[in-house]
């Protein structure tokens, strides 16, 4: 992760901390807290007027690209051999021209430490996730607290009327860069700081799950040899209904140690 200061030139202030994850090619801006309507970026001024400072992965990308040579410019291959670049790289501009454009005085300065206000949000990241029964999600965070979202308190952020609608959108969900959101298809993103105001707290934290993972599931051998059978055999009680899989697979299934244990009883 690279970070970079945004400063106003010409008012002599920091307005916001642009990360860059070279690996995904993902920008993201935190803003502080102590901007407002009047001197917050102009692209992100509704969202400062409604208390919102951590800005999206797209919303981010589009301010870096209002500042730099567009990738559908006639004479970008010249352009790319000037600079001895091989391929359009929206970070390496930006850092050419140092982030400025003639529409505002902004320019980036590179930082080695997130500032205190990025750090103390990045607590209510997430590390982790899971889709639920319901169209919830078991959410855990970087302060070790755990909750329960359902998409139904989230329906005014765009995109998540089309995940309640869809089960195979639902049932993608994932982690998104550096837990800054959780991501459906890669392509409608649910900011954590939304997820932490509108879940509800689970007096569990990561570790009691990853301990329930750890010594409740089991794979095909380690079933077998709890109910002394072969391979074959174990397939042939699941194929009778008798032992339900938890998650299906060619080279084996996995099945929760419990249902293991009934099916000797």
């Amino acid at each position: 992760m690279r970070i970079y200061d945004i400063y106003d030139e010409e008012n002599g202030m920091s307005v916001g901390t642009l990360l860059y994850y070279d690996k995904e090619k993902a920008f993201l801006i935190e803003l502080p807290e102590y901007l407002d309507e009047w001197s917050a970026p102009l692209l992100f001024t509704n969202l400062v007027k409604r208390n919102i400072f951590s800005i999206s992965r797209q919303l981010s990308l589009t301010w870096v690209r209002e500042r730099i040579i567009p990738s559908g410019r006639q004479n970008i291959g010249s352009i790319l051999s000037t600079h001895k670049l091989k391929s359009y790289d929206e970070m390496k501009f930006l850092e050419l021209s140092d982030g400025r454009c003639s529409q505002d005085s902004y320019c980036i300065r590179k930082i080695d430490e997130l500032p205190i206000y990025v750090e103390e949000r990045m607590k209510h990241n997430l590390v982790d996730c899971l889709p639920l029964d319901g169209h919830s999600i078991l959410c855990f965070f970087a302060d070790d607290s755990t909750k329960k979202v359902s998409l139904n308190k989230l329906k005014d952020i765009a995109g998540v009327d089309k995940i309640l609608k869809n089960d195979v959108l639902f049932a993608s969900c994932s982690l998104g860069t550096d837990g800054f959101y959780i991501t459906f298809d890669d392509a409608y993103d649910i900011p954590a700081w939304a997820l932490y105001q509108k879940g509800r707290s689970i007096p569990l934290k990561y570790q009691d799950f990853t301990s329930f993972a750890r010594y409740n599931i089991l794979d095909t051998t380690d079933s077998c040899n709890i109910l002394e059978c072969s391979r074959q055999n174990l397939s042939y009680i699941a194929s009778k209904n008798q032992l339900e899989p938890i998650k299906k697979n060619a080279n084996g299934n996995l099945y929760l140690k419990r249902d293991i244990l009934k099916s000797k009883w």
